[in-house]
């Protein structure tokens, strides 16, 4: 089955790897679905049916956004809250419809992965600050996934760094 590929990025004509994946992922279109948010909802209203339906069509998710914060981009945290509704998604007459898919997330990160060790400048993992994602999902019964981090690119954005990524992410894809 096809894996859906929900994109974050306000920025995407100015990103360098986001939007190398998404133009590797949109050469299998028989694999996966590229949804990028930004570009469906410049004015960030989101049509909340349609992006229901669009995750109830698909098994596989995988949320892809540049580390902004320490987080994701402001328009990700709105679809949480947005899409994710009482009924739908939780709650005991919801069906839990983002139950039993496999969930995960695929972040670019500008700083050394050395920066995310608890002796690092940052003092945590990627892990530890993506936990409120894990919770949301196991809160909705979803089959949550280690996420996919690719660090380094605020340092090294060399077209063989960049070009390095793509066969990981595509395998992490892959093989959730």
């Amino acid at each position: 089955m096809k894996t859906l590929v929900i994109v974050t990025h306000p920025k995407m004509e100015e990103s360098l790897i986001n939007r190398r994946w998404v133009e590797e992922l949109n050469k299998f279109p028989e694999k996966y679905t590229v949804h990028e948010l930004y570009k469906n909802y410049p004015d960030e209203i989101l049509d909340i049916k349609k992006e229901q339906e669009l995750v109830e069509a698909y098994d596989k998710i995988v949320f892809q956004f540049p580390f902004y914060w320490f987080s994701s981009p402001s328009l990700l945290k709105k679809w949480f809250d947005e899409v994710l509704l009482h009924g739908w998604a939780y709650g005991s007459k919801s069906g839990y419809k983002v139950g039993g898919k496999k969930v995960a997330l695929a972040i670019s990160a500008g700083v050394d992965d050395e920066d995310f060790k608890a002796d690092g400048k940052y003092r945590h993992t990627v892990i530890e600050f993506t936990r409120p994602f894990e919770l949301s999902f196991e809160y909705v019964k979803a089959d949550y996934q280690k996420p996919f981090v690719y660090y380094g690119l605020e340092h090294n954005v060399s077209k063989e760094w960049i070009e390095r990524s793509v066969p990981l992410y595509l395998d992490f894809i892959d093989n959730l």
